[in-house]
């Protein structure tokens, strides 16, 4: 039997921005978007390695932002909390283009290393860990060859990281509902066939 995976992580490029909260002020604040929604991803592989491409749907993470307390980690580090909603030092907020993020960052080594390095445009990337709810596939043809497509229609948000490696490269998902939705597709061979992904 698989590894049992809840959790899954993506890596985004969100060209995150430093500010102060007032002039004079001592508070570092960094923000940007956590994901944009129908943006489609880099293509993905699954622990089988079939290929599929996904996208985040209008208002996927409302219900997670409403009723859950996420935290803000350095690079998914327990050990690096920069923030939090219920303190309200981590806010989100969805809007037209997707989940944006402010953190009011501490006054740590490692909150103060973060916004310069911020500031620098080292670090120009934003990750997220989450646990899929909802979600949708389907099939469509990419670079001449078909493909799956996962929609995320509701998910429960952990976690947003900045991070310096903002591409999907290497990410390993767990998409066992992919198996379930080619198992839907049709019981022969043949017709499973028809939506492998290559």
């Amino acid at each position: 039997m698989g590894k049992e995976v809840k959790r899954e992580v993506r890596n985004n490029y969100c060209h995150l921005e430093v500010r102060s909260k007032e002039e004079n002020s001592e508070q570092k604040t960094i923000e940007g978007y956590v994901a944009k929604y129908n943006a489609e991803s880099q293509i993905l592989r699954d622990w089988w390695g079939d290929e599929f491409v996904e996208v985040i749907a209008d208002g996927a993470f409302d219900n997670a932002i409403r009723n859950n307390t996420i935290k803000a980690l350095y690079n998914h580090n327990t050990d690096y909390v920069l923030g939090s909603t219920k303190s309200q030092t981590l806010r989100l907020e969805s809007d037209n283009i997707g989940l944006r993020f402010e953190i009011d960052l501490p006054n740590t080594q490692v909150g103060n290393d973060l916004y310069e390095s911020v500031k620098r445009g080292d670090i120009d990337g934003n990750s997220f860990g989450f646990r899929v709810l909802n979600d949708k596939w389907s099939e469509i043809e990419k670079y001449g060859k078909k493909i799956m497509k996962r929609t995320l229609l509701e998910v429960e948000l952990f976690e947003i990281s900045p991070t310096p490696f903002p591409a999907y490269e290497d990410t390993e998902v767990d998409c066992r509902s992919l198996e379930k939705f080619k198992m839907k597709t049709g019981s022969s061979e043949e017709e499973k066939k028809k939506i492998e992904v290559y």
